[in-house]
């Protein structure tokens, strides 16, 4: 020990010192062992300061990250004095602290992890006894040591307490928004000055004010420590530059998987505490127990929910016979399930893509290209996931989200149905498979539609021709005598058609026959209805239409029919024609206009007949 130990301690400093423990002693059996340590060091100092007449007395705790001390507790006021510099091994160090004040440097180790300092400020013209310093530092680390200690145990147990209290909790509800709102609220209790995250996918929809941020899965930048934490379940540290503080990541994980990270952001920049990360652990995993079990009671409730809206489309399905009828409420039902703004569904046949009718307006314009060419090339790159959370907006549109799911029959895809939402991550990977699935499902009953529709069309519709059938033509010129106010029908016969037949055979002839009715066809209104009549006679029944429109339509067929059959065929038309006035009945129809084309026959072929109730005359 150097010379200057074995002097003698001035005995009024010796008397202070003792009144300083005398008075500890009263000061500990009265302390309040609920608070933190940083409020029972300050009381500690500012006793102290007292005894000692100081001017000022600071406990400091070391930042390893800056090599320095930092101010945590103060006798007066907060403790808002600068960082000092780690002073090697010396225990005590003596310094000037400028003008008349000097500064007395104790150095200890809080813990076997933590190095810690007191500083005492006092007049220079009031110093202490060298001595005196060793045997202060001595105490005060035995003191700050013993302080530590009994709050830590204390605060041990009461955050276990509170660990036990959250874990009874959470575990009896199966609420996620419950379990996340208490790994909240417990955090806040146990360590009240931190601040605190949840980071979670985009597939949680969460309500209330929770603290909770997006984890960002990105594999073009590079890798965070909260993402190293949710990829790897371990927890990760690091350190924040502006404002400098202690970051900890706690992955919240259970036994199937890693549903979030806790992000914990200190007041400070220091290492954690082993016992701190190795409660902020415990404290995840009971929460990720917790929140997997939740995730699979709503996971097995979604799949009930799943199976009965399942149920109920194919029911409303099947109540839908009509193709437009079935795709209008499944569109209906995917925006209502899914939050969809759009949806289109799309029929491949021949090679070709054709969107049914039922789908939203918006896949009836050009800008739905970018996505269903988005969709179509993932499809033939034999890339099954055909979903995206958050497109790019100035390579497609509007719309964010976009899920698509094929129509599958018997291992062959017959179509494709696409949803899209404008609001980024409107769709969860969870109901793209729900979507797959009600696409499957619904497919059989789309497909049985448009064969019931198919098998309607064939009765009503001529083998040869694709016009309606003679009996179809009947119906409809009975249903038109009930409701219309006028009528109008025209039979139509393919002069010599019996050369045509000899001449090049009936292949020709069947070609000629086809011909002439796309013509028919092409140059009729949609309401209008054309039909076999019977051999190579046609007819055409036009609604609403009086004697003089009728005769117009019949010369733009015959002129047409004489221009572009190949080999060149005419036609003979007939005419009649009904109104309210008269008492005709669909049997006189037919027989005036027979008779009318009857004459057209017998008068050079070629030329237009009508009979009306008084006349029979050639246009």
């Amino acid at each position: 020990m150097p010379v200057w130990v074995e002097k003698a301690m001035n005995k009024e400093e010796m008397k202070r010192y003792e009144s300083f423990k005398q008075k500890f002693f009263h000061w500990f059996l009265a302390f309040q062992d609920d608070g933190p340590f940083s409020a029972a060091a300050g009381e500690l100092l500012a006793l102290l300061k007292e005894e000692l007449a100081l001017e000022q007395a600071v406990f400091y705790l070391y930042d390893p990250v800056r090599a320095a001390f930092y101010p945590e507790a103060a006798a007066v006021g907060t403790p808002d004095a600068g960082p000092i510099a780690a002073d090697g091994e010396r225990k005590v160090a003596v310094v000037d602290a400028g003008g008349p004040h000097m500064a007395a440097r104790l150095f200890f180790m809080l813990s076997d992890e933590t190095p810690a300092m007191v500083e005492l400020m006092y007049r220079k013209d009031g110093g202490f006894d060298e001595r005196l310093l060793w045997e202060i530092q001595t105490d005060l680390a035995r003191l700050f040591r013993k302080l530590s200690a009994v709050l830590q145990g204390e605060g041990e147990e009461k955050r276990y307490g509170q660990l036990h209290h959250f874990a009874a909790k959470i575990h009896s509800s199966m609420h996620i928004d419950v379990v996340l709102e208490e790994i909240i609220r417990t955090l806040q209790n146990v360590y009240p000055s931190f601040t605190y995250h949840l980071l979670l996918s985009h597939d949680n929809h969460l309500r209330g004010n929770l603290p909770i941020k997006t984890l960002v899965l990105d594999e073009r930048e590079k890798q965070t420590a909260a993402l190293r934490a949710f990829l790897t379940g371990q927890v990760q540290c690091e350190e924040m530059e502006a404002p400098r503080r202690s970051v900890l990541y706690a992955p919240i994980k259970g036994v199937q998987a890693v549903y979030g990270v806790i992000e914990i952001i200190a007041p400070y920049a220091a290492p954690f505490p082993k016992r701190e990360i190795h409660f902020i652990s415990l404290l995840a995993s009971t929460a990720g127990s917790a929140l997997e079990n939740a995730k699979l009671y709503e996971q097995s409730r979604r799949l009930v929910a799943d199976l009965q809206l399942i149920n109920d489309t194919m029911r409303q399905l099947n109540a839908r016979p009509r193709l437009h009828e079935a795709i209008e409420y499944m569109v209906s039902q995917i925006q209502q399930s899914f939050g969809a703004d759009e949806v289109g569904f799309f029929l491949f046949a021949d090679g070709k893509r054709e969107l049914l009718p039922g789908s939203t307006p918006f896949f009836f314009d050009h800008r739905s290209e970018p996505y269903i060419e988005w969709v179509e090339k993932r499809r033939q790159s034999g890339n099954d996931i055909l979903f995206a959370g958050d497109v790019c907006v100035s390579a497609f549109g509007s719309f964010r989200s976009i899920m698509a799911a094929p129509m599958q029959q018997n291992k062959e895809t017959k179509g494709l149905c696409i949803a899209l939402a404008s609001e980024p991550y409107r769709f969860t990977f969870e109901m793209f498979k729900l979507l797959e699935s009600l696409v499957q499902h619904s497919t059989l009953a789309f497909m049985n539609a448009m064969l019931r529709e198919e098998l309607e069309k064939m009765v009503v519709t001529d083998y040869l021709t694709k016009l309606h059938t003679r009996r179809y033509l009947d119906e409809t010129i009975q249903t038109s005598m009930k409701c219309d106010e006028r009528g109008a029908f025209i039979l139509i016969d393919i002069d010599n058609f019996k050369q045509i037949n000899d001449l090049y055979g009936h292949q020709t002839g069947d070609d000629v026959l086809i011909q002439v009715a796309e013509l028919v066809r092409a140059y009729i209104r949609d309401d209008d209805v054309a039909a076999r009549w019977g051999g190579e006679e046609l007819a055409v029944y036009l609604p609403n239409v009086a004697l003089a429109d009728a005769v117009l339509v019949a010369r733009r067929i015959i002129e047409k029919v004489r221009r572009h059959t190949v080999p060149p065929v005419t036609v003979s038309c007939g005419i009649s024609s009904w109104s309210p006035h008269g008492s005709k009945d669909a049997e006189q129809l037919f027989k005036q206009a027979d008779a009318a084309l009857y004459m057209a026959k017998e008068t050079g072929k070629n030329c237009i007949f009508v009979h009306d109730d008084c006349h029979l005359y050639k246009v």
